[in-house]
């Protein structure tokens, strides 16, 4: 399974510091499935956004996604991927960036050729082989649609994959300069929040996160005087704040931190799929050890 981290520390611009993958003795390099590439996404002081991205094929690549990468940002968003669709080049490598926003996802998207026939002329946008990108441009057409409003847009992309393509998974981040939206859809993965007050619930704390996979590491100093709101595919420590979204829970966190739901579909996907219906590559991508 892909992972997802998401930060905001909004208003704040923190310096966070990320690993990709951890360490090279970590159960990530250790199973049967190493990833296939890593990403991390954040805002210059401009509000531009940035994506430090690379395919994890060879030594010097995988050498590349273990260094130590420190970035400022209001809001940052980290993805592993384990490919389900696509070849393992940058192209396909999240995050990516359409409208100024940034997004990755987790899951599998069937009947690419219906989707790219929803597309109409935001086929444009997309420049790899992947469904999360497809399905990035949809979210980016029902966006513009919506005169702008990212939280109607990525609840109509959502329903109209539900109700008319295969679906295994659609959990998703997405982020601008200032907010983030986090979704779960459906029950298939996990998706966590916290929302941390400043240095964490025992106070004076800097924020020290780390999934048991060794994958996805980060440590933010800043964090120790500011409150941030995190989201991941697992819980990164042992703070009691954790809970996991709902399935089909849209969460939205605003440029003050506060936060709020949207519930976006309240069935599960019509054509939903099972490990079974995947092929095995695409099973694989969802079960991968370390993930």
């Amino acid at each position: 399974m892909c992972r997802l981290f998401g930060l905001s520390g909004a208003p704040h611009r923190v310096r966070a510091t990320f690993w990709l993958l951890d360490a090279e003795d970590s159960l990530a390099v250790q199973s049967r499935r190493e990833p296939d590439g890593t990403g991390l996404g954040y805002y210059d002081v401009d509000g531009s956004p940035r994506v430090d991205k690379q395919p994890v094929a060879a030594y010097e690549d995988a050498a590349f996604a273990r260094e130590a990468r420190e970035v400022a940002s209001t809001t940052f968003l980290a993805h592993i991927r384990y490919a389900s669709t696509g070849s393992v080049v940058t192209k396909n490598t999240h995050p990516f960036v359409h409208h100024g926003r940034i997004f990755a996802h987790n899951g599998v998207i069937g009947d690419l050729d219906r989707l790219e026939a929803e597309l109409g002329e935001y086929r444009s946008l997309v420049a790899g082989d992947t469904d999360s990108e497809r399905f990035f441009a949809l979210v980016t057409k029902n966006i513009d649609e919506s005169d702008g409003n990212v939280t109607a847009g990525i609840a109509a992309a959502t329903r109209w994959v539900a109700e008319n393509l295969p679906v295994y998974a659609l959990n998703l981040i997405l982020t601008t300069r200032a907010e983030l939206w986090a979704l779960r859809y459906p029950d298939t993965h996990d998706l966590l929040v916290l929302q941390r007050g400043p240095g964490g619930p025992h106070g004076g704390r800097h924020l020290e996160h780390a999934s048991a996979a060794g994958t996805v590491r980060v440590r933010c100093a800043d964090l120790a005087e500011h409150p941030a709101v995190v989201i991941a595919s697992e819980r990164m420590d042992e703070d009691p704040g954790w809970r996991a979204l709902q399935p089909g829970e849209l969460l939205h966190v605003h440029p003050d931190l506060t936060t709020s739901s949207t519930f976006v579909h309240d069935r599960p996907p019509t054509r939903r799929l099972t490990l079974t219906d995947l092929d095995s590559r695409a099973a694989a991508s969802q079960t991968a050890p370390g993930r």
